[in-house]
């Protein structure tokens, strides 16, 4: 299997910044290699039912608007076959081309479902229903395959792909569950499935993208090392560590940092925060949350605001240059499904304060 690594120059770059930080001169360094995104699966739907976001006043493109205040990645997911939700490949492939047009990197989040998948639900695709375990592992990498080769005709090749979602239970229940008995062997055979679709869509000239393994677990040290820990007896190959943090789910910021220090120490991959996101307005959301109680920031725009320069330099500060970026979860869906007091813009569309900030911060510290 090739090696897929971050760009060594990038590596060298984010090292010096961190090395430097702990002198008290932070570089913000704006690194094409180092991500700034959004996870924008609703932006087209949105836009389709005439949700319009707007920069300084003026109405723009929601790609454009993100482009302009510095965003390089996006993420998008992808259903199976999903009846009520957009995100099926025809939809994702449109998005996906759009965002390559305008020079986006691009992650691929395959859930493996027709609907949402996460640490609650991992529903198996109606079509895969009743297969057993062996049929399962090759419908998976079947499905994997002519997908990724749909993307790839498109002109809208991945740059790193995500076999399932949030996967600390494993996926595709119950087979793949990882509370199961058997169920990790069982999950095991899914990923590497997953992977060598990936792997077999990438023909000549095409660098096969690279693999994310993504857990929900920000600010939970002991979870994270429980999954990576057997994860890794598997000899799974693949590139960049994903983390979810939303601090009434996942702790406070002082835990998810502790945990990016030992996440870089004992398993020696990249990380990327590939879910974080906070209210920019009050919110009953997060009242009978779990870690309620590490809520350290106001729900304003300013709140918001500084809650994502703080996970950006939580990322940056990774030792070894280990963190290669962040993602906000949803920021452009208007007043979808009560999930726009997470996004970046107020209720009549305008551009939230939080939409520039990386990019002001690397401004301000850009030498004179």
């Amino acid at each position: 299997m090739i090696n897929r690594i971050f760009s060594k120059v990038a590596y060298i770059t984010l090292a010096v910044a961190f090395v430097l930080g702990l002198s008290g001169n932070r570089v913000w360094a704006a690194d094409s290699e180092y991500a700034i995104g959004a996870d924008l699966s609703f932006l087209k739907s949105a836009e389709e039912r005439g949700v319009e976001f707007k920069d300084g006043g003026a109405v723009k493109p929601g790609l454009e608007i993100f482009r302009d205040h510095g965003f390089n990645w996006v993420r998008l997911r992808l259903f199976h076959s999903p009846d009520r939700l957009p995100n099926d490949l025809e939809y994702t492939i449109a998005l996906a081309k759009a965002a390559k047009q305008q020079g986006y990197k691009f992650l691929l989040n395959y859930h493996y479902s027709d609907t949402w998948a996460d640490p609650q639900k991992q529903f198996i695709p109606a079509a895969w229903e009743g297969q057993s375990h062996g049929e399962l592992v090759d419908s998976v990498r079947a499905y994997t395959r002519e997908t990724m080769e749909a993307f790839r005709e498109a002109g809208a090749w991945p740059d790193m792909v995500q076999p399932g979602n949030e996967v600390i239970d494993g996926m595709m229940w119950p087979d793949g569950r990882l509370s199961q008995e058997g169920g990790w062997d069982r999950f095991a055979d899914l990923v590497r499935a997953a992977i060598e679709g990936v792997e077999a869509a990438a023909t000549d000239g095409v660098e096969p993208p690279l693999i994310m393994i993504h857990i929900d677990r920000g600010g939970d040290m002991e979870r994270t090392k429980w999954f990576f820990d057997k994860f890794h007896t598997y000899g799974i190959d693949y590139d960049v560590i994903g983390q979810s943090y939303y601090p009434w789910w996942h702790g406070t910021l002082a835990e998810l940092k502790a945990n990016f220090a030992f996440m870089a120490e004992a398993y020696d991959k990249d990380i990327v925060l590939v879910e974080a996101a906070y209210h920019w307005r009050e919110s009953g959301e997060w009242e009978d949350a779990p870690r309620a109680d590490a809520l350290e920031y106001p729900q304003t725009p300013e709140g918001q605001m500084r809650y994502w320069l703080d996970v950006d330099a939580a990322v940056r500060a990774i030792p070894g240059g280990r963190g290669k970026g962040v993602m906000w979860w949803e920021p452009a869906v208007g007043n979808f499904r009560g999930i726009g007091s997470r996004g970046m813009f107020d209720e009549d569309g305008n551009a939230l304060p939080v939409v520039g900030a990386i990019q002001a911060r690397q401004r301000e510290a850009a030498p004179r």
